[in-house]
This record gives structure tokens, sequence and C-alpha cells, in this order.
């Protein structure tokens, strides 16, 4: 039986907004005290990645979407644009932005068209994986995970997963934000599925994302797989 074909998830544009830029506020007040060649080099993939947001509204567009949030993470090449400001020119620049471009202003991200709202669900990736780079390199220091930020980012590198493998035989669940079904086999219908991968939301990003690999998640138990076919390893990180 061929996979069941899903509309794409739908994000909610104020909680999309809210998510951003309360994840922005958590980094940079976190940072606000390290001196500024430390923030430059930990904060530089964030501020970079914001930076693409006004990029991409000034870039003429075609007339409509040609890509979701989790086709994004599966197009290949690398996208990383010219250093990005200081975190708190940033804030301010996407604050204005945000305010003048409604969520269904339709922008270039150089892999194809989305709305604005839609590309600002990719940056939520950028900002929980600078939270978490942050809280591993700098003792002591504790940067809060936005509730809405890590949900969009948990959900929307796992619908990547099932475009990459499409399918019904393994369950990937990521609680309480994420469950999805993919790679080809036998379709389960009823009671518990055969193949299961189960893992917490930031296990999740890291594993997604090349943070860290399948092998060393199992190591370390912060993964459990069962089944002949919940050996994901040779599906992540999603884009090589």
């Amino acid at each position: 039986m061929p996979p069941v074909k899903k509309r794409p998830r739908r994000y909610d544009p104020a909680k999309t907004r809210a998510a951003v830029l309360a994840q922005l506020g958590h980094v940079r007040e976190a940072v606000r005290e390290l001196d500024s060649e430390t923030v430059s080099a930990l904060t530089a993939v964030v501020a970079v990645s914001l930076a693409e947001v006004e990029h991409a509204v000034v870039c003429p567009a075609g007339p409509k979407p040609t890509l979701t949030p989790a086709e994004w993470f599966l197009v290949p090449g690398d996208r990383t644009g010219a250093p990005g400001e200081p975190l708190a020119d940033t804030e301010h620049r996407l604050r204005a932005l945000l305010d003048a471009h409604p969520a269904e202003r339709l922008v270039e991200t150089g892999a194809g068209v989305m709305t604005l709202d839609d590309f600002l669900v990719t940056r939520l990736v950028g900002l929980v994986l600078c939270a978490d780079d942050l809280n591993t390199d700098v003792p002591g220091l504790d940067v809060p995970l936005d509730r809405q930020a890590l949900a969009a980012a948990t959900r929307v590198l796992a619908d990547a997963l099932a475009l990459k493998a499409p399918g019904g035989s393994t369950e990937v669940r990521v609680p309480p934000y994420a469950v999805v079904q993919c790679v080809e086999g036998p379709r389960h219908t009823r009671g518990t599925p055969p193949n299961v991968v189960e893992t917490a939301p930031l296990t999740w990003v890291r594993l997604a994302t090349g943070r860290l690999t399948w092998a060393d998640a199992l190591t370390r138990a912060e993964v459990s797989a069962s089944g002949e076919r919940a050996d994901l390893s040779d599906l992540l990180p999603l884009r090589p």
C-alpha cells in the first residue's frame, strides 16, 4: 500500500513570530555579559540566519510558494550568507521587518519561494541550536529554550524525515511535540507499531541536524529504537 500523502503542516504565524523573538531575546540576554569576540563567534550562525530573512524579503519572488518548511531542510547546497550584525541590531531590524510585512508575504530563500512566516519556521531550528551550543560551550550559561520554538523545530524536522523516507513501517515519536510515520515497508494500522523510535525534542533536533550521531545517541541511551526498520542512521542528518 503506498504511503498516504498528508497536507503540509501549518504553523500559526503569531506563534511563530513570538517564538523567534522570544528565543532570540533569550540568546541575546544570555550573552550580554560576555566579551564581544566570544559573542560573535558563538552567535555568528544565528546572526547570519536572521540576516537571511531580510535578504529574502527584498529579493524578487515567484508568484506562488514552491517550498514548505520541511522541504527546505532537504534541499542540498550551502545557502549561508554574509556575516550578520550584532544580535541587538539583528533583533531591532527583525522586529521592524515583521511589523512591515504580513505572514503571507512571498520571499525568495535561495532554495525556493516560501511565505515569510514559513521561512521563519526554518529559522527557529538555528535559534534552538544556538541556545544549545551556548549551553554546551560556555560553562555556567543557561540559555532558556522557548517552548514554542522547540516545538516548531521538532515538528518541522520530523516532517522533513517523513518526506525524506516516505512510508508507514516506522513510527518516530518525539513527545510531546511530534509523531510521524516513515520508511518503506508494511504499513502499521492498529496496535503497537513493530518499528518504533522515540527520543526527546532537543535530542531529535541534534540528530536531525548532525549535532549528534545515531550511534552516539544509542550508546548514551538518548534514543530508543525497536524493530528491524528502526535504524535511522542512513537517514540522519537530514541534509548531508
